[in-house]
């Protein structure tokens, strides 16, 4: 999902906000405003690219007389040495504005980047790299932006996006004696048709059991390979099937081997290193 412009002025709002509500004490005493300065963004390491138009963003939030040239688009492979953007304009303008934007293309970019690995490492198998919440609280919509032009696929956006039932619903209703069947049965009760119901499980009889009762989607937690692959066979596609829990660029080929469906990965944005990005600046001539 492509963020709108009212939830990228909203992130910038409070990072620029973070940056200078006490003014820029280092540039405004020793940079005149009359000094015009280019600036170059540039990629210090290989990876792909996003977060272009938030970092324009910013530079123009800042000071909206700024020329800033995109050259390079959002989802496209960078090497480093790449010349990504320039920038030309009011020198203090673009001091001020550098940090935040570096900060939106660097993470951006790095949660971009490692969910390309993972894609690649699955290559020509059908399964589809999946995001989850386990996101920057407020940042979400830029995170799996990140994830959507690193050729991922996003999974819920919100709790009011899709039904996931986890371990924790499910003790809590058992411990009414509500079982996993009647689970899956109530929440069909209650919701519009219209929305996926996941359910989460643990063994490959629960994945079974919850196919049966009507879940569109079973995500199998922590289950070992060898499971999946029996699971997979033994639901024979009545429903959709997600791995989920411990996968690794080490592991996620063999799971998506099982014959899965999606396999979700947290680390595509909860753990995230950022992509080394530079901003360096000369006088205009």
């Amino acid at each position: 999902m492509n963020p709108t412009q009212e939830q990228i002025n909203r992130a910038i709002g409070i990072a620029l906000d973070e940056d200078l509500r006490q003014g820029d004490i280092t540039t405004d005493p020793l940079i005149p405003q009359d000094i015009a300065a280019c600036a170059r963004i540039t990629a210090k390491a290989n990876g792909v690219l996003a977060g272009i138009e938030v970092a324009e963003a910013v530079f123009h939030k800042v000071d909206d007389s700024l020329k800033f040239n995109v050259l390079m688009q959002d989802g496209t492979r960078m090497n480093t040495g790449d010349t990504i953007a320039t920038i030309k304009g009011c020198a203090a303008s673009i001091l001020k504005a550098e940090r935040t934007a570096l900060n939106f293309l660097q993470r951006m970019s790095g949660i971009a980047s490692e969910t390309s690995l993972y894609v690649t490492e699955v290559g020509n198998l059908p399964t589809q790299i999946l995001d989850t919440r386990k996101t920057v609280p407020g940042l979400r919509v830029l995170d799996k932006y990140a994830v959507a032009m690193g050729g991922g696929t996003n999974h819920r956006q919100h709790l009011g996006d899709a039904v996931l039932i986890k371990d924790n619903h499910l003790m809590l209703l058992r411990s009414q004696g509500i079982s996993l069947r009647e689970t899956i049965t109530l929440s069909r009760e209650r919701t519009p048709r219209n929305i996926k119901l996941e359910v989460e499980v643990e063994t490959v009889k629960d994945a079974i059991e919850a196919a049966k009762a009507g879940a569109d989607i079973v995500m199998l937690d922590n289950m070992s390979p060898d499971d999946m692959r029996r699971a997979v066979k033994d639901v024979n596609k009545r429903a959709l099937l997600e791995a989920s829990g411990g996968i690794t660029l080490e592991n996620v080929r063999a799971i998506a081997e099982t014959g899965v469906d999606y396999i979700s990965i947290g680390a595509l944005t909860h753990s995230v290193k950022a992509l080394d990005i530079s901003l360096d600046m000369e006088t205009a001539p």
